[in-house]
């Protein structure tokens, strides 16, 4: 039986269901560059974008981001963007808060989900949203400010996204990480995805991006990441990526774009992957690897929103009160250091008086800014908040 999305017909499906042919199906088509008008080329497969050509047309914005959504669920299911951040002086700012972090760490963050782990293993920082937030305020609000991050999320998952954070530093002889799908489904074994009906693994996908931000170059022998472009489109691959026979493939199969610093790379969860090994001698490869949630979604990290807004409240109060924000970076920034969705909560202690939902965090912290509150008055009302969402 042809497994793809039109002839699956039954909801459960097992490990031994899997199907290689099926899989290369999937997999073996060609990227036309002209089913993407906005981007400014193809490589590998993969469509590629240009921050600069995104900024200076910021009345396509909605277009741009029918494409890359179409892109990611119809089309490679992957993306780059060039020149992700205009300005690279922020990414060494926050390249440095990470340098501190890992050193202050001393190997408190080690290990990877799909990597070697022990004393020889790759850098890595764990929640580092949060902990850059603590470390450097106002380098986190210069660097979670930028629009493309906000337009970009919102292209596959709609507003009041959660943001999370982790570093990977890949060093110089690094090994490359095992062909995967991400999270959710993607971190668990396959009999245990053998228990969710199969529209629920597919549905999945759909509630997490995957990015990664280059903070070095990456040239080819860097190792940047591995990608199987259209292999999102298998439905039963949530299973078949722990296959052996699937792996191979990907490693017979798979492409690499090579990045600039500033630029980045998103892609759909679903997508077969890998970070690429490091094959030079002296060169440390630096990515932000940005997991952005769905609001109706349970995000892989815990993250404290009200103690972000608060910590980097007096940099944004700076920020409004000298006019220091566009209206797109006030709203990127607002929506990733804070909780733009208003449940769960008590709705006997929190109505929603005046419309159908209570009081966001992101709307109060908007509201406190317009409003000039000073910074303990912010932090009496966001502590209100939270009380009043307590059962």
């Amino acid at each position: 039986m042809q497994r793809n999305d039109q002839t699956l017909t039954t909801s459960f499906y097992g490990t031994s269901d899997v199907s290689l042919v099926d899989f290369k199906e999937s997999c073996e088509r060609n990227t036309p560059v002209e089913g993407y008008p906005l981007a400014k080329g193809v490589v590998s497969n993969v469509v590629v974008y240009d921050g600069d050509d995104i900024r200076q047309h910021p009345d396509s914005a909605r277009a741009f981001q029918d494409e890359m959504a179409n892109v990611l669920l119809h089309g490679p299911g992957v993306f780059a963007v060039k020149r992700f951040f205009a300005d690279t002086a922020v990414i060494d700012e926050m390249s440095q808060v990470f340098e501190d972090i890992l050193e202050a760490e001393r190997g408190f963050g080690a290990g990877d989900h799909f990597g070697k782990t022990g004393p020889q293993a790759n850098g890595r920082i764990w929640n580092v949203f949060q902990k850059s937030a603590d470390a450097a305020p106002s380098t986190f609000v210069d660097y979670y400010k930028n629009p493309l991050l906000q337009l970009v999320s919102e292209a596959w998952l709609g507003p009041h996204y959660q943001v999370t954070a982790q570093v990977n530093i890949v060093r110089p002889g690094g090994e490359a990480q095992v062909s995967h799908r991400d999270y959710h489904l993607g971190f668990q074994q396959p009999q245990e995805t053998a228990r969710y009906p199969l529209h629920i693994q597919q549905m999945s996908a759909m509630l997490t991006l995957q990015g990664a931000v280059a903070h070095t170059d990456m040239p080819i022998e860097s190792g940047p990441t591995k990608l199987l472009p259209y292999s999102q489109h298998y439905p039963l691959g949530y299973m078949a990526y722990h296959d052996p026979s699937f792996q191979r493939y990907f490693e017979e199969n798979y492409v690499q774009v090579a990045l600039e610093k500033g630029d980045a790379v998103f892609f759909n969860p679903a997508l077969f992957h890998a970070a690429g090994a490091n094959k030079t001698q002296d060169f440390h490869r630096s990515a932000n690897l940005l997991q952005v949630s769905s609001t109706f979604a349970k995000p892989m990290e815990t993250v404290n929103l009200a103690h972000i807004s608060q910590i980097i409240y007096p940099y944004l109060f700076d920020a409004w009160r000298h006019s220091a924000l566009s209206d797109d970076e006030k709203s990127s920034i607002i929506t990733a250091a804070s909780d733009g969705y208003s449940f769960p909560s008590n709705l006997d202690t929190d109505p929603p008086i005046g419309g159908l939902a209570p009081e966001s965090m992101s709307a109060l912290l908007k509201r406190a800014l317009d409003s000039g509150w000073t910074s303990d008055e912010y932090q009496v009302a966001v502590s209100q908040l939270q009380t009043k969402q307590q059962a």
